[in-house]
């Protein structure tokens, strides 16, 4: 088989590049997005999409907003040559970052007629031999390249599963995803535990933290208050969210740049940048108000307010109109 004749969409550059060195016949293309943070509201065209997209990653990400529409563009343009190739393989592991990828590019695929192109997926939740596994990140060339005759053919029914799934993600009513979650479908398997682990992202009743805002105050609080050990504690705490540091990092800066700051960041010369020098060198210490609200003596949302999107839905206000409930395990409207 020619390299042509298949595309390889890959989680991020350093699987893609992995690939590539294991000579896993084909072209591979990095998939450079992050579609778990930020607006990713349902019922837009594809260039609304993407301007929604582009300007909050430029927003976020300290980018040119130019840069992220023609990175958006360049991207979408390569996925729509697919007919060039006699097959295309899918590779995202099990955690919500490439799950939520993974029922996009899904939904993407079963708006278009594949023709005599066939899709393939690779997806895994562990590998033998490996220990603490997170992702295909983490496998040699010759492990990764192990699991490429293992891929699995993506028919009607997982296509299907796929556009119900994204829909869900989308859309402003988030009982879609708990209806979704207790239907636990075997042909996306990971998806359920995945989206289990979004709807935890919801402000709490308890404290208006997310499970991961409450996380990170809990090591910082703990003494881990270098950038790098908590993002490594956290990883091993809730290695299912996907996150990187950037992500981590921005949920930070949430809790710090809040109207009653949670944390205050050091970092010797400014704040925070996505910026690898910087952020080793960034600490983090909870602030009084911080120290309450990881208590439960505060809440976060009634104190600061909140901006946020998570997937479809739009909390804003001095309330959150969907908050989190451990007790009940599942959502409750406000």
């Amino acid at each position: 088989m020619n390299d042509k004749a298949m595309l390889h969409i890959h989680n991020g550059d350093s699987t893609a590049g992995t690939a590539r060195n294991a000579n896993i016949p084909g072209e591979h293309l990095a998939w450079r997005e992050a579609l778990v943070c930020g607006p990713t509201p349902g019922g837009l065209s594809e260039n609304e999409f993407r301007d929604v997209r582009a300007k909050h990653l430029a927003g976020s990400y300290g980018m040119e907003l130019g840069k992220c529409e023609a990175d958006l563009l360049k991207q979408e343009q390569a996925l729509a040559r697919f007919a060039d190739h006699e097959e295309v393989v899918l590779w995202f592991e099990h955690d919500l970052f490439c799950q939520v990828h993974l029922i996009y590019l899904l939904n993407w695929f079963a708006q278009r007629e594949l023709g005599k192109t066939k899709l393939s997926l690779v997806s895994i939740a562990d590998f033998q031999g490996v220990e603490d596994f997170r992702g295909l990140g983490q496998l040699t060339e010759a492990q990764l390249a192990s699991l490429f005759p293992q891929r699995q053919e993506v028919k009607k029914a997982r296509l299907e599963l796929g556009v119900r799934s994204w829909k869900a993600y989308t859309s402003p009513n988030p009982r879609r995803l708990e209806s979704f979650i207790s239907e636990n479908p075997p042909a996306l398997p990971f998806l359920s535990a995945a989206f289990i682990k979004h709807l935890q992202r919801f402000p709490s009743v308890r404290n208006g933290l997310s499970r991961i805002e409450d996380l990170l105050l809990e090591i910082i609080s703990a003494g881990r208050t270098a950038f790098k050990e908590l993002f490594l504690e956290f990883g091993k705490r809730e290695g299912l969210y996907g996150f990187g540091d950037a992500q981590v990092l921005l949920t930070l800066e949430r809790l710090a740049n809040s109207r009653e700051p949670l944390l205050a960041i050091s970092n010797d010369g400014g704040p925070p940048a996505l910026d690898s020098d910087r952020t080793a060198k960034t600490t983090f210490q909870i602030t009084g108000h911080g120290r309450a609200v990881l208590n439960g003596n505060q809440d976060f949302v009634r104190t600061s307010g909140i901006d946020l999107w998570l997937g479809g839905v739009h909390l804003h206000g001095d309330e959150a109109s969907w908050r989190w409930d451990d007790q009940r395990n599942g959502l409750v409207e406000v």
